[in-house]
């Protein structure tokens, strides 16, 4: 299954919660809080999922949450995952949390992680000193990670960084506003999703097929 390139608004009402990071969502979900499509709105009950259909939603809903990784992909870490000695599904948020599309996004370089994975794929973030555009790179305890010199006059990285709250930044990472740098200090820990997910349901569906 390829990327999804459609319109997120679509995902958010999907799975009824916010998932796209897009400030407006919230305002469409409660004007039209209902699945998209010319059968969303549908009179009397809502539909049950079958308990396949539920831990499948719980999977796609992580998957979104993280910038709509590709399943390959997604599922090579919930492998690695299952063969670590730790909670699966703890080192599964772990795992996904040291992609450096996501460090970028805790860092406020980036208001999402879809527009952190577009600064990473152009270029605009270094790690080490080095260009990396690889969004799925998965950095370490010591990693230094910053906006190239060149890209810092861009106004959206400068205003998401300064509307960025230090103490919003997860305790795993150090952010340095005035340098455009952050750097990696710890493992991920006591990780805050943003949206509710039932990592249990997302083991059990890997753990079917």
């Amino acid at each position: 299954m390829g990327r999804y390139i459609g319109p997120w608004v679509r995902i958010d009402r999907r799975f009824g919660v916010v998932v796209s990071g897009k400030k407006s969502a919230p305002k469409i979900l409660s004007k039209r809080n209902f699945p998209p499509g010319q059968h969303g709105r549908v009179k009397g009950r809502k539909r049950k999922l079958t308990e396949y259909g539920l831990r499948l939603m719980e999977k796609q809903k992580l998957k979104f949450l993280y910038g709509g990784i590709r399943e390959k992909q997604f599922k090579k870490y919930f492998d690695m995952a299952s063969k670590s000695k730790g909670n699966t599904g703890q080192v599964l948020l772990q795992l996904l949390e040291r992609r450096l599309d996501n460090v970028v996004y805790r860092l406020g370089f980036a208001c999402t992680r879809r527009q952190a994975r577009q600064f990473v794929v152009h270029g605009h973030i270094l790690v080490n000193g080095k260009k990396v555009n690889i969004p799925s790179y998965l950095v370490s305890v010591g990693d230094v990670i910053e906006v190239k010199p060149s890209s810092r006059d861009i106004p959206q990285i400068k205003e998401n960084l300064e509307n960025k709250d230090p103490r919003s930044v997860p305790v795993w990472l150090e952010l340095d506003k005035e340098n455009f740098r952050g750097k990696v200090i710890d493992l991920p820990k006591d990780i805050q999703l943003e949206i509710p997910i039932n990592l249990q349901y997302v083991i059990e569906f890997y753990s079917r097929v």
